[in-house]
């Protein structure tokens, strides 16, 4: 799989770091991704937006500008990343190329990617990929559609808590067009190579989820029912579950017979994540909690407990 890459301090690179992460692969394609960094390397260097202090460099010439931009890039159809504490999750990427003619992005050694990042475009924090590379369709002699996914293993992606933000999604690409990087001879002034920022945004999120027990059940009409519950979030660091404290919660209901729920209240969560409320049995009907969200973690609603009010 293409594992997120942690970035090496020694190159403080980003673009095209899908191609050397480790246990990267596209399909029917050959192992590039040493030579891709090479490759990588001599392009920004040359634009002098990094120094890559420390890298071994490429031996000879500069990669040409590739005449390739992306366009309309979506990540997971618009909506948040949501990732728990076990679950492999698939975000699906679609988005368009257009090219010169002279661009053959079906050779073998044509490769592509959108991926996300976030810190800065030339020292990012973390980065965040697919487990294969994209599938295009080609549209004309100078465009296409194309469709990938962005794949995050916790636990093993080494996500930490400070990763639920906003991610940036910048697209790469490189025609290494018959060239070994690695040869020592190899003339880079003959490849490829491109990448474009700030194609769009997408939100990491923490998995959440939320409780609810009402009770006494039955209980009896004018009678205090009491209202319990947790709301809780994927913790990366420990691949646990913990409380999220200090949060406002509504408390809802809906009579037996009604597809409704009706806000009561709004309770909020104690240090350790638990809520605790009371209200009065008047109907039959199902008491939930709801939770509207924050910028680190989705909304989500408890499965309604029913009480039988007599």
């Amino acid at each position: 799989m293409r594992i997120r890459a942690t970035v090496a301090a020694v190159s403080g690179a980003l673009a095209l770091s899908a191609f050397v992460a480790p246990g990267a692969h596209a399909a029917g394609s050959t192992d590039h991704r040493a030579d891709i960094a090479k490759v990588q390397e001599a392009a920004r260097a040359a634009s002098g937006r990094t120094a890559y202090t420390g890298s071994t460099g490429a031996t000879t010439g500069v990669p040409y500008a590739l005449d390739l931009s992306f366009s309309n890039v979506k990540v997971n159809n618009g909506k948040p990343i949501v990732v728990g504490t076990t679950n492999h999750v698939t975000a699906p990427v679609t988005f368009s190329i257009k090219h010169g003619a002279s661009v053959d992005i079906t050779a073998d050694d044509f490769l592509l990617d959108v991926e996300l990042y976030r810190g800065s475009y030339d020292e990012p924090v973390g980065i965040l990929i697919g487990d294969d590379f994209p599938s295009c369709t080609i549209t004309s002699a100078t465009t296409a559609t194309c469709k990938s996914t962005i794949d995050i293993y916790p636990g093993d992606d080494e996500l930490v808590n400070a990763d639920a933000t906003t991610w940036k999604a910048i697209g790469v690409a490189i025609a290494l067009n018959g060239v070994d990087p690695t040869d020592e001879n190899a003339d880079l002034s003959k490849v490829g190579y491109i990448d474009q920022d700030a194609l769009t945004t997408s939100k990491l999120q923490r998995y959440s989820k939320l409780t609810v027990n009402a009770a006494p059940e039955p209980v009896k009409k004018g009678k205090t029912v009491t209202v319990t519950g947790k709301l809780s979030r994927a913790n990366w660091e420990d691949g646990k579950y913990h409380g999220y404290t200090g949060q406002p919660v509504q408390l809802q209901f809906r009579k037996k017979n009604s597809t409704t729920y009706t806000t009561l209240k709004t309770v909020k969560t104690n240090s350790t994540g638990e809520l605790k409320t009371t209200t009065t049995a008047t109907v039959d009907g199902y008491f939930r909690y709801s939770f509207a969200g924050t910028a680190t973690t989705p909304a989500v609603k408890a499965t309604g407990d029913y009480v039988d009010v007599r």
